[in-house]
């Protein structure tokens, strides 16, 4: 498991101070958050480039833009934001962009399965030759998107029908909606990211949960980026303290494996 940082957690800097922030806590792997640079700004990936090679970090993944769809006419925006996304995946050599559904739960089947057929073709064929993997996002309890356990994701992948589509499992979303060991089980294989965080994207302690967590990945074999994704209020020393925890924990598991 790679450790990484979601820059998110200082989207309200600069970009470049944002990056350097990610370095001077010697992160070596990042998530790029799309909220960290203005929707109309897609020159600015050019400026992340230069930034994360002049800093040594390397970008893992990349979140999306994402938008909830209501309506079908905001369906062209929500396309938008993916091929903008997937741009800026593609040209910091990310290897995961994690997506949402980009539906609103609000919507009847048969719109919602409509809304993400049309935005999810748009979306497979644009990204069909780049190099990184989609990956799924479950979503937290709070939010006003579609998927939130296992049958809302079963469903949207079904949709999208495309095998090569991964999961982005949100640790702290999955223990919000009681989710965590059943997104487990039924996609383990499909894991290709892990967003970590407790409540409300909240540093956590050493709890026996999180254990539980580590200890599964590491018994699925889990093997991708293992993403610290925090909260913009959330202090250095917390981040800090988040990072020796799970590095604790990732080397304990390390060593009951080769034990």
């Amino acid at each position: 498991m790679n450790l990484s940082l979601s820059n998110g957690v200082f989207l309200k800097y600069t970009l470049s101070e944002n990056l350097k922030a990610v370095r001077d806590l010697n992160f070596e792997n990042l998530e790029f958050n799309m909220k960290c640079v203005q929707e109309n700004d897609e020159g600015s990936v050019y400026i992340a480039k230069e930034h994360l090679k002049a800093l040594g970090l390397r970008c893992l993944t990349l979140h999306a833009a994402t938008l909830h769809v209501k309506e079908e006419k905001e369906i062209p925006r929500a396309i938008y934001y993916g091929r903008v996304s997937a741009d800026f995946a593609e040209r910091l050599s990310s290897t995961v962009l994690v997506v949402h559904s980009n539906v609103s739960k609000k919507l009847s089947q048969n719109q919602r399965n409509d809304f993400v057929e049309k935005i999810f073709r748009e979306l497979t064929s644009y990204t069909e030759n780049l190099s990184f993997k989609l990956a799924l996002e479950n979503l937290s309890y709070a939010s006003d998107g579609f998927g939130k356990n296992v049958a809302e994701l079963e469903e949207t992948l079904d949709i999208i029908d495309d095998r090569n589509v991964g999961i982005t499992l949100d640790f702290c979303h999955a223990e919000a909606t009681g989710q965590t060991q059943d997104i487990l089980k039924k996609f383990h294989q499909k894991i290709c990211n892990v967003h970590i965080s407790d409540w409300a994207h909240k540093p956590f302690s050493e709890t026996a949960r999180v254990k539980d967590f580590v200890a599964k990945l590491r018994s699925y074999d889990y093997k991708g980026p293992l993403t610290i994704e925090l909260n913009p209020k959330c202090t250095i020393e917390e981040i800090r303290s988040t990072r020796t925890i799970l590095e604790r924990l990732v080397q304990q598991m390390n060593d009951i494996s080769k034990g």
